[in-house]
């Protein structure tokens, strides 16, 4: 279960920088200026959206042979180390000024941003890879409240600080070891 955990914080934490959703919560933390409100609508937001990935990971892993899933599972690691490399960027709404408040804005916006983004599928991989759909949820939200929560509270401080090459070179290589471990256990089970 640490292993769940630990696994989940790290790898999403880590390809959580620079991603699309990163941008987002740093945008709407400095369009509403309520810091507080923004990171509680982040936390609603992906506890639904990684909630429902790792179910949807859980599940696909008790119904598809093992061997397969550990194949399936590498594939998709390595994707995700590839899809790291590109950096991502966020399509600005044109400044039009929200409907609702900066709590309601921020769940909405976060949980669509999240669907089939990189962090919802590497949540349901690693769900799938450990079977532990509570550990992986806890994790991965954890580790995107501590990247959002950098974007929210220290965006503009880290901007110029922090070479996100670096960063996205590091998250890479997470999905690649990732990637590598699970080829490895479907290579044994040959």
């Amino acid at each position: 279960m640490l292993e769940a955990l630990v696994g989940s914080f790290v790898l999403v934490a880590a390809s959580e920088m620079g991603d699309k959703t990163q941008l987002l919560a740093f945008s709407l933390a400095t369009r509403f200026r309520k810091p507080w409100h923004v990171l509680a609508g982040i936390f609603v937001a992906t506890v639904a959206n990684h909630a429902l990935a790792s179910s949807v990971g859980s599940w696909v892993s008790t119904h598809v042979p093992a061997k397969w899933m550990a194949l399936l599972l590498a594939v998709l690691f390595i994707g995700f180390g590839l899809w790291t490399l590109k950096p991502d960027t966020l399509d600005e709404d044109g400044g039009k000024p929200p409907r609702f408040g900066a709590f309601l804005t921020t769940v909405v916006l976060f949980f669509l941003a999240e669907m089939g983004d990189k962090t919802q599928l590497a949540t349901m991989a690693v769900a799938a890879r450990y079977q532990a759909p509570i550990t992986v949820t806890l994790g991965t939200t954890a580790g995107m409240m501590l990247s959002d929560g950098l974007a929210v509270f220290l965006g503009d401080r880290l901007a110029g600080r922090v070479q996100m090459n670096w960063v996205r070179w590091a998250a890479a290589s997470l999905f690649f070891i990732f990637g590598a471990l699970s080829l490895w256990t479907a290579l044994r089970m040959s």
